[in-house]
């Protein structure tokens, strides 16, 4: 044990700059722990679930938190990055297969099972490492979003205010009014980011998007989505077919949002020269939207991950359908999501892209995060 832990210690000390700060305690962290759970491990017998599973990166020795969890933790929060983790066990792999096989009573023929498991018991304590390292480096993210947004609202709201005021004034020069407008234009679309920045955070926190039940007619909010569009784009031509009963108990606000990004989306990435078309169709347990546009159709190998967070950004900047922080069609689905419903997408050169969302009429049963607001 303490010839790997010092040859541990001694590689962990080349890490920097992270390591220049840390002593012998630090250096060896939870090494000794994680060698006596490889201990465990192979003083176990393993059936071939169990194997397999490893394989995996899902064959926890322990049900309860790790070592190599607690590690990975310890590592992050002292400056590791995630390779620097990551060659930890690298090291500690060589070491010990290096001694081993300058151990003279070795037996090479009888003891390759030994090795394959302890081989297994690292690449399982890397999984796990990994794992801790991504999902708090992730949570961490999301909260400074969250920070972020949040901080972002008051001088946003001052800003609007402001040009609201100058806008209003009756005897203000034209030419600030204009100015005003544009700010007060441009702080509008600020917000809208703003709010999906928020909405993305809380999706991501596990705490969900919040949704207010009550009685409304979808087709009142599609008639106003609408107007909305058509005043911020009068070169586009929208065309609503609509039949059936509309009515149902959802959160006006919310559908509000999806409507404004599924339709700035159709006429971001549509053709001016062909109507956006919003249909509105029934039947006994629900309502179904649809909203189509002819455009460049959507490569085959995006539709699976459209609705995902920051796909855009993570991709080309050509990429399709998704507005700037690659997350309103995100946003979309975590709405609808909410609702207990479903949203789809088809595209292709002939029909166009069409975005269909399936509303239940009535709120799920098991709701999360869900308050009901009776008429």
């Amino acid at each position: 044990m303490e010839e790997i832990l010092a040859q541990w210690e001694m590689f962990a000390a080349t890490v920097v700059p992270p390591a220049l700060t840390m002593d012998k305690v630090a250096l060896r962290n939870h090494a000794k722990l994680m060698l006596e759970a490889i201990v465990l491990d192979l003083d176990n017998s393993q059936t071939d679930v169990a194997q397999q599973l490893k394989s995996y990166g899902t064959g926890r020795v322990l049900p309860e938190e790790s070592s190599a969890e607690t590690h990975a933790q310890a590592r992050l929060f002292s400056g590791f990055n995630i390779e620097q983790l990551v060659s930890e066990y690298r090291a500690l792999r060589a070491s010990v297969l290096r001694l081993w096989l300058e151990d003279d009573g070795v037996q090479l023929t009888t003891d390759a099972m030994d090795v394959m498991r302890f081989n297994e018991a690292i690449d399982q304590a890397v999984a796990e490492s990994v794992g801790r390292y991504a999902e708090i480096v992730s949570k961490s993210q999301h909260l400074f979003l969250a920070i972020l947004g949040h901080d972002l609202r008051n001088p946003l709201a001052t800003t609007l205010m402001a040009a609201r005021f100058i806008m209003e004034g009756t005897e203000v020069d034209p030419r600030y009014s204009s100015a005003a407008t544009r700010i007060h234009n441009a702080g509008q679309r600020m917000n809208s980011l703003v709010n999906d920045l928020l909405d993305y955070t809380k999706a991501n926190l596990g705490t969900g998007l919040p949704v207010i039940h009550k009685y409304v007619n979808l087709a009142d909010l599609v008639q106003s989505a609408l107007s909305e569009q058509q005043m911020a784009h009068p070169e586009i031509t929208f065309e609503l077919v609509a039949s059936g009963d509309c009515d149902g108990q959802w959160d006006d606000n919310r559908l509000a949002q999806v409507l404004s990004n599924l339709l700035s989306n159709a006429v971001q990435y549509g053709s001016k020269d062909h109507p956006v078309i919003l249909r509105i169709s029934s039947d006994e347990f629900s309502v179904i939207l649809r909203i189509e546009n002819f455009g460049k159709a959507i490569p085959p190998e995006k539709l699976n991950t459209i609705f995902e967070p920051l796909v855009r950004i993570a991709g080309h900047t050509d990429t399709v359908h998704g507005n700037n922080l690659g997350i309103g069609l995100f946003i979309v689905r975590e709405i609808v999501r909410a609702h207990g419903g479903s949203v789809k997408v088809t595209s292709n050169e002939l029909t166009g892209t069409a975005f269909v969302v399936t509303l239940p009429r009535r709120p799920p049963q098991h709701p999360v995060h869900i308050q009901f607001t009776p008429r």
